[in-house]
C-alpha cells in the first residue's frame, strides 16, 4: 500500500511538473523564435485574407456575436471595446480608457517609463494595457486570450505580469493617505442623524476620516500544501477551515467616496490585523487630522486612532454606538464589492506564487482608484464574508477605550436631550 501511494504521488508530481512547464513563460530565445513565426503567419494570413476578399467578398462575413468583447460588467459606465478575431489598432489605441492608463504609465517617474516593456514580446503599450485590462476584468485563461492577440500563452503571461509590475510601481502615487486640506474634503460626521455638531465635537466626538477593513482573495493552493491537505481525513473540518495559504489578506482603508488610501497585502496565515498601520499612526500622529478617527470591525485593535464596535453591545448606549459605527462600515463593504465586480479575476487567482498574486491584487486596487478618477463608477453586490474573529475583540489600548467611552456617552446624551 505504501509503495502504491508513493508511486501515485510521484506520478502526480510528474504531471504537475509537465503542466507547470507548459504554463510557465518561454525562454528569451524560444520567445523570439515563436514570435517571429507568429508574425510571419499573421502576415501570410492577412495577405490571403485580402486576396480572398477581392475574389469573393460574399464569403467574408463576420459573426455578430464575435463583434465585441466588453472589458467590464457595467456597460453603461465603462467603455466597450469592439473586437474581431484580431483587434484593430485604431479601436484599441483610440479607446479613452486605454489612452488614459497609457498616458499615466508613460508620464510616471517609474523606471518602467519606456513605451515598450523589456523582457517580453514586442507589443505596444496601448495593446499591453488593453490585453491586461481584459485579463483583469474577466476570468479568462491565457490560452483563450492568446487566440485573440495571436500571441503564445507564455508571452501573454509575461506581458500581463510586466504590466502588473509597472502599475504596482505607482502605488505611492495613486494610493495616497490624505493630508492637509485634502483630508477635510472626505470627513464625515460620526452619526448621520446628528450631522455636524460643533458642540459635541468640542466635547470629544470625533469625525470619521476613513474605514479600515479586509477581505480575502482566493488563490490556488501550492502543490506541497495540496499533498498535506489530501492526507487529512477530516474533510468536514477542511470545508469550514480552509488552508490559510489558499487566500491572501487584502487590508484596505477607504474614504467617504470608496477610494483606497491604504493597501496592505499579506498571506492568509497572517492574523495580525492592522498591526503595521496602527504602529505607523502611533509613531506619526500627524497623519490623522485633528479630531478624527478610523472605524474598523471587531477583531481590529482599539486605539486612540481606530475605534471598533462592542462585541456584542450590552446596553442601550453600546447598541446605539454600534449602529452608528455599522452605518460607516457598510461603505467599506460596498467599496470591496465594487472592486471585485470591476475586476472579476479577484474572485479566484489561479496562481500559487505569493508575489505574483500580490502584484495582481495590488494592480487591481490601484486601477480601482484610477477608474474613480476617470468617473467610472460601478456598483457590486455586497457579500457578507465569514470572519473568524467575529465576536472576539482585538487588543485594546487605554486611549482607545477612553475615546470609545466618550463617544458612547456623547451619543446617548445627545439622543436623550433631543439634540438630533
Amino acid at each position: 500500500m505504501e509503495i502504491r501511494k508513493a508511486c501515485l504521488g510521484t506520478a502526480g508530481r510528474f504531471m504537475m511538473d509537465i503542466m507547470q512547464f507548459e504554463w510557465e513563460p518561454l525562454g528569451h530565445w524560444e520567445l523570439d523564435q515563436r514570435l517571429d513565426q507568429a508574425v510571419e503567419e499573421m502576415i501570410e494570413s492577412d495577405l490571403m485574407a485580402s486576396i480572398q476578399a477581392q475574389c469573393s467578398p460574399v464569403l467574408m462575413q463576420v459573426s455578430p456575436q464575435e463583434d465585441f468583447i466588453p472589458f467590464t460588467q457595467d456597460q453603461a459606465q465603462t467603455v466597450t471595446i469592439h473586437l474581431s478575431e484580431q483587434p484593430h489598432v485604431g479601436e484599441i489605441e483610440g479607446n479613452p480608457t486605454v489612452q488614459y492608463i497609457t498616458a499615466l504609465l508613460q508620464n510616471s517617474s517609474s523606471s518602467h517609463s519606456q513605451s515598450r516593456m523589456t523582457g517580453r514580446a514586442r507589443l505596444s503599450l496601448p495593446h499591453t494595457v488593453f490585453l491586461s485590462l481584459t485579463l483583469l476584468s474577466k476570468r479568462l485563461s491565457y490560452r483563450s486570450v492568446s487566440s485573440t492577440f495571436h500571441l503564445e500563452k507564455g508571452n501573454i503571461h509575461r506581458i500581463f505580469f510586466s504590466f502588473c509590475d509597472r502599475v504596482s510601481a505607482l502605488q505611492d502615487q495613486l494610493i495616497r493617505w490624505h493630508t492637509g486640506e485634502e483630508s477635510l474634503q472626505y470627513m464625515l460626521p460620526f452619526c448621520s442623524w446628528l450631522g455636524w455638531d460643533e458642540r459635541l465635537e468640542e466635547r470629544g466626538l470625533p469625525r470619521i476620516f476613513g474605514v479600515l477593513g479586509h477581505t480575502r482573495i482566493p488563490i490556488r493552493l501550492p502543490i506541497s500544501k495540496q499533498d498535506v491537505e489530501s492526507a487529512t481525513p477530516d474533510t468536514k473540518r477542511l470545508k469550514k477551515e480552509p488552508h490559510p495559504d489558499s487566500w491572501l489578506n487584502l487590508e484596505l482603508v477607504c474614504n467617504s467616496e470608496g477610494r483606497f488610501m491604504h493597501c496592505h497585502i499579506s498571506r492568509g496565515s497572517d492574523r495580525h490585523r492592522a498591526s503595521s498601520l496602527s504602529e505607523k499612526l502611533q509613531q506619526n500622529p500627524q497623519l490623522m487630522p485633528p479630531g478624527s478617527c478610523l472605524l474598523a470591525r471587531v477583531g481590529y485593535p482599539l486605539t486612540g486612532h481606530i475605534l471598533t464596535p462592542f462585541s456584542p453591545g450590552r446596553s442601550p448606549q453600546e447598541n446605539l454606538y454600534n449602529r452608528s459605527v455599522e452605518a460607516h462600515l457598510g461603505r467599506f463593504d460596498q467599496a470591496v464589492a465594487d472592486l471585485k465586480e470591476r475586476f472579476q479575476k479577484l474572485r479566484y487567482l489561479d496562481m500559487a506564487n505569493f508575489e505574483r498574486a500580490k502584484a495582481v491584487v495590488l494592480t487591481c486596487c490601484i486601477l480601482h482608484n484610477v477608474f474613480l478618477d476617470m468617473g467610472h463608477v460601478i456598483k457590486g453586490q455586497v457579500e457578507r464574508e465569514m470572519r473568524e474573529e467575529e465576536g472576539e475583540e482585538g487588543m485594546s489600548e487605554e486611549a482607545g477605550v477612553a475615546l470609545r467611552d466618550t463617544v458612547v456617552n456623547l451619543l446617548y446624551s445627545a439622543l436623550e436631550s433631543g439634540t438630533a
